[in-house]
């Protein structure tokens, strides 16, 4: 078998993740909570937040939960059942801290990038 031909290192990429965690580092509230509480936001259902991002309601349900330990405070006002259906809203705390991620998102961004930049230029000089 033919192996993949080796990436040059001007196709090296860098990632990183950032999540919370509580003290003890049990748990976390990661970028997949995030990105499930701003579904919420815009869809209005835990239910299609979900399945929007291709995961389990259960899942989904257990990523709020275990955020709302971590964090110690609720995350979601959610309606049950009704002719249409629950809804789910997201608390005002909640709300805080979907912009605060996004601020210390931008901000790793910019830093990692600047990082990254100055890394590549120092194995380029080699």
């Amino acid at each position: 078998m033919d192996k993949p031909p080796r990436p040059s290192r001007n196709e090296v990429f860098l990632n990183y993740k950032i999540w919370l965690s509580g003290i003890t580092g049990h748990g976390r509230v990661s970028a997949e909570a995030f990105a499930l509480l701003e579904q919420t936001a815009i869809s209005g259902r835990l239910t299609q937040a979900a399945e929007a991002l291709g995961i389990s309601y259960r899942k989904a349900w257990g990523l709020i939960k275990e955020a709302e330990e971590i964090l110690g405070y609720p995350l979601l006002d959610t309606q049950r059942g009704g002719k249409d259906g629950g809804n789910s809203s997201l608390t005002p705390a909640a709300l805080k801290l979907l912009e605060a991620y996004h601020a210390l998102q931008q901000k790793f961004d910019q830093q990692v990038e600047q990082a990254y930049q100055e890394f590549l230029a120092k194995i380029s000089s080699q």
